[in-house]
């Protein structure tokens, strides 16, 4: 669900890391509103998608080749 993590549900210091994608490159924390008390956060798109993905790829070569 887009935008479905809000600012009051994270304590001040909070670092983010948005794994979440929804149809048109949204996330699911309100990232405008969550930078107020999070000292970083990852955006959408091009946050830890791109690691997620190559990941993913790296494991399926390497099962692929066993």
């Amino acid at each position: 669900m887009p935008l479905y993590v809000f600012t009051d549900w994270i304590k001040p210091g909070t670092v983010i890391l948005e794994a979440g994608y929804n149809e048109g490159n949204i996330g699911e924390v309100d990232f405008e509103a969550c930078c107020i008390n999070a000292s970083s956060i990852t955006p959408v798109p091009a946050g830890v998608c791109p690691v997620t993905i190559a990941t993913l790829l790296k494991h399926t070569v390497e099962a692929a080749e066993k």
